[in-house]
């Protein structure tokens, strides 16, 4: 289905590229030709993430915290100095933790609506500003949820998210006159480091309530990145994509 290069001559930046879904994305577009920025909060990953990835192409890391906009601007800099361009965008960061939502301290909503929400905002923002709207081009893909039901458990991530999606489809139509196409790839429960900080019994069981039967890979959410990214989604924008097993139409997320 993809030429082998699919995306020469292309520049994209991951964020949460360190590890888990951003790690497989990072290697899919560095597979077939782009130049990959790969961007986390943690040096030490992204060390490890980036020698990891040098067997597929020389990525380039930052170190960065989605809030700050200081921070996101540096790295446009960067890019900018480096490349000249930026061509695709990958929101992949953010980060969440279960919680009963009666259970959710205000330092543990803002903390996750801010990473999730606002992180995605400022980052997707700068670059719209520095890059495509000056180029008259570009793709911008959101990794959000499985949200379609709401998120029983995890509230805040929940309502993050779902600003998420709205914002895809509202900032689709906004610039759609700029040549941007952007969408969001909404993930269920998926095979990957992320699932480390769920207590095991949250688990338990949960391929059980996927239609089927199994947990997705990082490597099935890339490939629809790929696509996203691709000329052969140029007709495609404000959409939400769900990768989920049909976990969305039937079988809760958690037991309560």
């Amino acid at each position: 289905m993809f030429k082998a290069d699919l995306f020469k001559g292309k520049t994209v930046l991951v964020t949460g590229g360190g590890s888990g879904i951003g790690f497989s994305i990072a290697q899919q577009f560095l597979t077939y030709g782009a130049e990959v920025y790969i961007a986390s909060r943690k040096q030490e990953r992204l060390d490890k993430a980036v020698m990891a990835l040098h067997k597929y192409g020389a990525a380039k890391a930052f170190q960065l915290d989605i809030r700050n906009t200081e921070n996101i601007s540096r790295i446009a800099d960067a890019i900018e100095a480096q490349s000249g361009r930026l061509d695709i965008l990958i929101n992949n960061a953010g980060g969440q933790f279960p919680s009963a939502a009666v259970d959710i301290s205000e330092n543990g909503w803002n903390a996750v609506v801010n990473t999730n929400l606002n992180g995605t905002w400022f980052v997707t923002q700068e670059m719209a500003k520095r890059f495509f709207h000056k180029q008259k081009s570009g793709k911008i893909i959101n990794i959000i949820a499985n949200i379609y039901r709401g998120f029983p458990g995890m509230a805040h991530t929940g309502a993050a998210r779902a600003g998420v999606e709205n914002l895809t489809k509202t900032l689709a139509v906004e610039w759609s006159r700029l040549g941007v196409n952007i969408n969001a790839i909404a993930p269920g429960i998926i095979k990957s480091t992320g699932l480390d900080q769920y207590p095991p019994e949250l688990l338990k069981g949960i391929s059980d309530r996927i239609p089927l039967k199994r947990l997705g890979s990082t490597d099935e959410v890339a490939y629809l990145a790929l696509f996203l990214a691709s000329p052969m989604a140029g007709f495609i924008t404000g959409e939400t994509v769900y990768l989920d097993g049909g976990h969305r139409l039937w079988g809760d997320v958690f037991e309560m």
